[in-house]
């Protein structure tokens, strides 16, 4: 290489290296004056699925602080969007959830929440942040911060979505049902992180391909006719039935789909009865069904359909009271990382964290995410996922040595590094942006 060009290309490293200190200082002072005190309130506030009006709120109005916002509240229930507007240029939407869990809190914090709250089911329980969505919702700000203060490097338009219910794996399509795409403007761009108790703190996890899996929640009803426990020649139990359903279910994934794809069938729960003398008149199944792609998701849910009412035939129930198979709201398509989507903002962590932040990681099991809904191939809307680590290492060589295992997500002892964690999604997620919005002249 010519020394001219040696020269240009040091200029170049030095300056995104400069750049790169600059954001994270600035971060740092965010975090320090404002963001630790925003986390520690939605951690020890945390509120379930579709309730989550006083963490609207609160998002609402620190969204207003960041200037030349316009924030619009109530989408999709109980939503947030903000709007930053910087001239002509590409959309970009940056999403964060904010719901928590029905878990009491065992983490042993200092902040660990006490709260508790009756469920949209009429249930009243403890409510944590066991999954990092706290985190999510801090970084969100943190970021949007960050994005006001570099208007002179970006043009464009940053769409802010402050998600709810995503524990329901609901709350994005009621957003885009209330019109996030139509009354708002339409993103090219569609990013969003998790922070990952799996993986340490300072690592980035940003694989092609599949992020999530697709996530189907079922009611199975099974109608019997009661009876005596005694003569039970003379119902119909719905329990028998219940129990054939369960175990032809696993004929799915074992012989009904390649073993080459992966699929789940879970049955969670099974309910049936009052007394031991008994024959019921109705059971109740609740399943999770998982895959990785659209058509073995059909196999699964046109399977159970036909198993579920053919064993009342069998059975010998009329076709009025054939066991009843509905698809609950709970339901989210497959989450996949648009190919050169993800190769662009790889190549821009590389450049700004350097190889050794870019992480691999296995999955483990076939968790969904409703940011699938943003980025359905229809919409036209690319999407990239990304995870940021949120345990310390010590963390994990304590418990490879014999100390106390690392509590994985929807865990009451569930924790995270929050400073870390959270400075690591905002400076992810602004230099993910500011590459996206770049100006034509940056190129």
């Amino acid at each position: 290489m010519r020394p001219a060009l040696l020269f240009c290309l040091a200029v170049v490293l030095s300056g995104q290296a400069r750049a790169a200190s600059e954001l994270s200082a600035a971060v740092k002072n965010d975090y320090d004056h404002r963001l630790a005190a925003m986390f520690d309130w939605f951690h020890r506030h945390p509120e379930l699925s579709y309730l989550e009006t006083a963490t609207a709120a609160r998002m609402a109005r620190e969204l207003r602080r960041v200037p030349g916002m316009t924030v619009t509240e109530k989408v999709g229930g109980t939503g947030v969007v903000g709007v930053l507007r910087n001239g002509e240029g590409p959309t970009v939407l940056i999403r964060a959830d904010m719901d928590g869990l029905p878990i009491k809190e065992a983490s042993g914090l200092a902040n660990a929440s006490t709260a508790v709250q009756v469920g949209i089911d009429g249930v009243e329980s403890p409510v944590m942040h066991a999954c990092g969505h706290d985190t999510h919702i801090t970084a969100l700000l943190g970021t949007a911060t960050r994005m006001a203060s570099l208007k002179k490097d970006w043009h464009g338009t940053l769409v802010f979505v402050v998600q709810p219910a995503e524990e329901r794996i609901a709350g994005a399509r009621k957003m885009l049902e209330d019109g996030l795409y139509t009354r708002f403007p339409k993103p090219d761009y569609a990013l969003a992180f998790h922070v990952d108790a799996d993986s340490p703190t300072g690592a980035l996890i940003a694989d092609p391909g599949i992020v999530g899996s697709s996530s189907d929640t079922i009611d199975i009803i099974v109608h019997g006719v009661g009876a005596h426990g005694a003569s039970p020649q003379q119902g119909k139990d719905p329990i028998v039935m219940g129990a054939e359903i369960v175990l032809a279910l696993q004929t799915l994934v074992s012989r009904e789909i390649s073993p080459l794809s992966p699929g789940v069938v879970t049955v969670g729960a099974f309910h049936s009865g009052s007394k031991h003398n008994i024959i019921s008149d109705r059971a109740v199944l609740q399943l999770t069904v998982r895959s990785d792609d659209e058509a073995v998701r059909k196999v699964l849910l046109d399977g159970i359909k036909r198993i579920a009412e053919n064993v009342g035939r069998m059975n010998g129930m009329p076709e009025d009271r054939l066991p009843e198979v509905n698809l609950a709201v709970e339901s989210t398509p497959v989450t996949l990382n648009d190919p050169a989507l993800t190769a662009r903002m790889r190549a821009v962590f590389v450049r700004t964290f350097g190889e050794e932040t870019l992480k691999s990681q296995p999955r483990t099991g076939m968790g969904a995410e409703d940011f699938a809904y943003f980025v359905q191939p229809e919409l036209g809307v690319a999407g990239f996922y990304f995870n940021v680590g949120g345990t310390p290492q010590a963390a994990f060589d304590a418990a490879r040595a014999g100390g106390p295992a690392v509590a994985g997500h929807h865990s009451a002892r569930f924790k995270i590094d929050p400073e870390p964690s959270i400075r690591l999604g905002i400076e992810a997620m602004t230099v993910a942006a500011l590459d996206l919005l770049k100006p034509a002249s940056a190129d």
